[in-house]
């Protein structure tokens, strides 16, 4: 209001210009016509309450754009505590799977030694199977050596004993050698 009415008395006290022609308060004057007419422009415009209407719409307007500065901010305040969420949450997400890549090391190494374990173990059943089978074999090697030295010697004997006995002795022989081998029997 202050405003339009120092407007107005500037328009009224403004001194006419050079190409206006005549006494100033005449209508043949542009500079008198125009001064009138912005005098009558103001009055309406006062007359309609359009200032009061232009600052109503300017008080809205800033109203509108508090509110709106005060929605970013509260937007921005909960972008602030959802990238706060977040980073904790990738903070623990990061140490979680610096604890799994421990326990996978850890683990892997556990699992390490254990297959070198069961290897030794292995390796140990192996070489004592191999020496059993060694044993077993020079067993066998030794019972056979010595079922065909008997053979041998049985068959040997068997010449001498033919040659030198009579039939006589060996029929004794036979028979004993049945008694001898019924009471192993029984």
């Amino acid at each position: 209001m202050k405003i339009l009415n120092t407007l107005a008395a500037l328009a009224l006290t403004t001194a006419p210009a050079y190409a206006a022609s005549g006494p100033f308060f005449s209508l043949a004057n542009t500079n008198f016509v125009v001064t009138i007419a912005f005098v009558i422009f103001i009055g309406v415009l006062i007359y309609l309450k359009v200032p009061g209407k232009v600052a109503g719409l300017l008080d809205n307007r800033a109203t509108e754009i508090q509110s709106e500065l005060d929605e970013a901010r509260a937007l921005r305040e909960e972008a602030q505590s959802i990238l706060a969420t977040y980073e904790r949450k990738q903070q623990e997400v990061s140490e979680q799977a610096d604890h799994i890549v421990e326990t996978a090391k850890a683990e892997a190494s556990r699992a390490a030694e254990q297959a070198k374990e069961d290897i030794k173990v292995s390796i140990a059943r192996r070489l004592q199977g191999a020496e059993d089978q060694i044993a077993s074999a020079q067993a066998a090697a030794i019972k056979d050596v010595r079922d065909r030295a008997i053979a041998v010697a049985v068959a040997a004997a068997s010449d001498v004993i033919a040659k030198g006995m009579s039939a006589k002795d060996a029929g004794a022989l036979i028979d004993a050698s049945i008694k001898d081998v019924g009471e192993k029997l029984h």
